[in-house]
């Protein structure tokens, strides 16, 4: 009995947008956070990685209370633009983005704190403009701590479950991620239809990590070898 894919290619479309907005936002953070010095700044990086350790029905709570039609955020932009987020697959996107931000945060940070900032002061002797630093210097050689992240944040919001739910609801067609899928097929007593979806996410998980450490242990050869 074929099953409808739907899921699959909505978790994809969810996962991918909330990766690239995941990778901006947190080299802005990350190249924020580590030039600039101010009060406060340790409760700040606690903020940004708040979600690490708080339940996914607290921050689909709090997803709710910001964008839902009575939230400061959702009521201005339902009002204002007749946009509305919760139970729509943005929203599921916006749940994954918060849940995958600390991963790809602390992955970019130990990518830059592992580069030699005597390449960086180098340049500047020589006159060249932070942003060329940044794009020439400080990018190329914190890339693999940051792709690792990318991969890392694509897989958790691949399989980004309880805020979710409680953002974008369970509308077939329309938010059912394969999580959603996996959870209510197994409700219904559909066993077989949640084995299917089992077996589909947990071989992208596996292979997502399994490519992860060949690719990291491949460059790692490599740049033992130079």
């Amino acid at each position: 009995m074929p099953f409808d894919l739907s899921p699959l290619m909505l978790s994809a479309r969810v996962a991918v947008i909330s990766t690239v907005f995941v990778f901006i936002v947190s080299l802005l953070l990350v190249r924020f956070m580590g030039q600039k010095e101010f009060y406060g700044k340790s409760l700040v990086e606690a903020l940004i990685l708040l979600p690490l350790v708080l339940p996914p029905t607290v921050i689909g709570f709090g997803l709710i209370y910001l964008f839902g039609l009575n939230g400061p955020i959702g009521s201005v932009l339902d009002e204002w633009f007749g946009i509305r987020l919760v139970f729509t697959w943005v929203g599921a996107a916006i749940a994954s983005f918060v849940v995958s931000l600390p991963l790809m945060y602390q992955s970019a940070l130990a990518a830059f704190e592992k580069v030699d900032p005597r390449w960086e002061n180098v340049a500047r002797t020589m006159g060249v403009s932070e942003w060329r630093i940044f794009r020439t210097i400080s990018f190329p050689l914190a890339w693999p701590g940051i792709f690792a992240g990318l991969i890392l944040s694509f897989a958790r919001g691949i399989g980004e479950f309880g805020a979710t739910l409680m953002v974008a609801g369970y509308i077939p067609g329309q938010t059912e991620t394969v999580p959603l899928a996996i959870y209510f097929a197994y409700e219904a007593g559909e066993m077989e239809k949640a084995a299917f979806w089992v077996i589909i996410i947990s071989t992208i998980g596996f292979t997502v990590i399994a490519w992860l450490n060949f690719w990291r242990k491949k460059n790692e050869v490599r740049l033992g070898k130079e």
